[in-house]
């Protein structure tokens, strides 16, 4: 019988090694990787934040998913997946070139050794374009980006923030992805990370926290300037033979207009930060985790067996982790939270990712259960008996959701990961987790290459900040924050007055409070910026 029409090889197009059921299966998987961010976290960031931060958190993610791309494609790709450079970096490099991106994927650096040269595990190479490849694992790198914005929202200066994004791509998340997915020492050592529960999670979590920490301040160049005593030259006079307000040096303190403005969000939005929209919440949820079937069925790089196994262990944890969340809910605080649900299903799909395709069903169970509660205990219960935890502004929770979650599923892989699986995805023969006579071994190589990770991002995130805060402020001014998407972008998420009409106290006559205090302003100050609380 002669071979369909449909698949015969037709060279250039189809070359032998391709394999049209893995390229089409990792295509999409890489779609449904995007459709968590773009409209997935848009919308969630959009709806379950205040109003006021409607417009303003949809558009970090919004742009961190197209800088993400653009820094991606000319060096950010070959620095995580390229030719080793460094044990922890790679060589970074245009990944653009049609030569390049129409021959047969492959990470360079992956081959897997013994100790006497000879190698366990060849190069990976799978059977479908490079194109292919560095479209899917950008997808990994933005939503990393747009998880950690998660720390940050309803504060932080838009354009500090379109400075942080490809800078903390090229200089953070390139090392961890090298290290633990491209060929790195952590990879060729065998810390395992099956999907990103450290590349991406416990990076997202760590970096978020440190950003929530270091965006206190609204500083500028100046600022670090005089506090380092060093001379500034005074503008010129101005007509009336006066130095400019914002120029004059009081009592030895900084220019007037520039002082330092310490402190997180405001005290009324830390307080009060409900949802603007729930139902449209859930929305952006659902498609989060949906997605995740993509996140973790397309690790594996190829159709098969373990891509299956991550699929269903993702859906299984996930539905328990926020079951757990939402009886603990119900016991402790006599009611079931919607958002806590949310919480639960979050840290569910991010304990799973770690070990996805390496685990058995019950061992998602297990995962799930533990999901739900630890990070439950530690948001809850620890977060407000713990003053660093309180200080710090992190307005998502992303250090527990993230950090917290992905390091309990990095550990716990290392107990619960099965040998089969193991040799099917894992570049290290003999990988194994304890509870299958791994020993101790395989769980101190999952908590060495935590602390990396936690390190590597701790720093890096630290000296980007200070670098983009000599040059702006991190922090919105003070009006801004009071006045929200308005004052930040000239926009607002919701019309209540009408068609596009704005709010106008001598015609709609509300008595509705600025930010819960006090009444409206005069009427000659416009209605621009106002927020009506619902």
């Amino acid at each position: 019988m002669a071979t369909p029409l449909a698949y015969l090889p037709a060279p250039p197009a189809v070359p032998d090694w391709l394999n049209k059921g893995d390229n089409a299966w990792q295509m999409t998987a890489a779609t449904l990787v995007g459709l968590q961010s773009m409209p997935g976290l848009v919308i969630l960031y959009g709806s379950i934040v205040k109003k006021k931060w409607a417009v303003n958190s949809a558009f970090m993610a919004l742009y961190a998913f197209a800088a993400v791309l653009i820094f991606w494609v000319l060096v950010g790709y070959r620095m995580a997946f390229g030719d080793r450079l460094l044990p922890f970096w790679g060589k970074g490099g245009f990944a653009l070139a049609q030569k390049y991106l129409v021959r047969q994927a492959n990470l360079p650096a992956s081959t897997h050794r013994f100790s006497n040269g000879t190698v366990d595990k060849a190069m990976t190479e799978p059977f479908f374009p490079m194109a292919t490849m560095v479209y899917f694992e950008f997808m990994f790198a933005a939503i990393t980006v747009i998880l950690l914005a998660g720390s940050l929202l309803g504060r932080m200066n838009i354009k500090a923030w379109m400075a942080f994004v490809p800078l903390w791509l090229i200089f953070s998340y390139t090392v961890g992805a090298f290290s633990l997915w491209g060929g790195g020492f952590l990879y060729q050592w065998g810390v395992i990370d099956y999907s990103g529960g450290y590349v991406i999670h416990v990076s997202s979590g760590i970096s978020g926290f440190t950003a929530a920490y270091w965006v206190i301040e609204h500083r500028t160049l100046t600022n670090l300037l005089w506090n380092l005593h060093v001379p500034i030259p005074l503008p010129p006079q101005n007509k009336t033979g006066h130095v400019s307000e914002r120029s004059i040096y009081v009592s030895g303190r900084c220019p007037v207009g520039r002082r330092t403005q310490v402190g997180p969000r405001l005290k009324t939005d830390r307080e009060r930060f409900s949802p603007n929209n729930i139902l449209l919440m859930l929305t952006g949820a659902g498609l989060l985790w949906m997605g995740w079937s993509g996140f973790n069925g397309g690790s594996p790089y190829t159709a098969n067996v373990a891509a299956s196994v991550a699929v269903l262990n993702t859906h299984i944890c996930a539905a328990t982790s926020l079951l757990t969340w939402t009886c603990l809910d119900v016991a402790f605080f006599g009611k079931p939270s919607v958002i806590g649900a949310v919480q639960g299903m979050m840290t569910g799909l991010v304990c799973i990712t770690p070990g996805a395709g390496l685990v058995h069903g019950w061992a998602a169970i297990v995962m799930g259960m533990l999901s739900g509660s630890i990070p439950w205990f530690t948001m809850m219960i620890l977060h407000k008996n713990l003053t660093l935890l309180q200080k710090v502004d992190d307005t998502l929770a992303v250090f527990h959701t993230h950090a917290v979650a992905g390091l309990l599923g990095g550990i716990l892989t290392g107990f619960l990961a099965e040998p089969g699986l193991c040799r099917i995805v894992l570049p290290v023969t003999g990988s194994k987790g304890v509870f299958y006579g791994g020993g101790a071994v395989q769980l101190l190589k999952q908590l060495a290459g935590a602390g990396f990770v936690i390190v590597w991002n701790l720093v890096v995130t630290t000296a980007i900040l200070h670098v983009i805060r000599l040059f702006m402020p991190l922090r919105m001014p003070e009006e801004q924050l009071m006045i929200g998407d308005d004052a930040a972008h000239g926009e607002e998420a919701y019309a209540l007055w009408g068609d596009g009409e704005k709010y106008d106290p001598t015609r709609h006559g509300s008595t509705y409070p600025v930010e819960g205090i006090g009444t409206w302003p005069a009427p000659n100050i416009g209605a621009r910026g106002v927020t009506v609380q619902l």
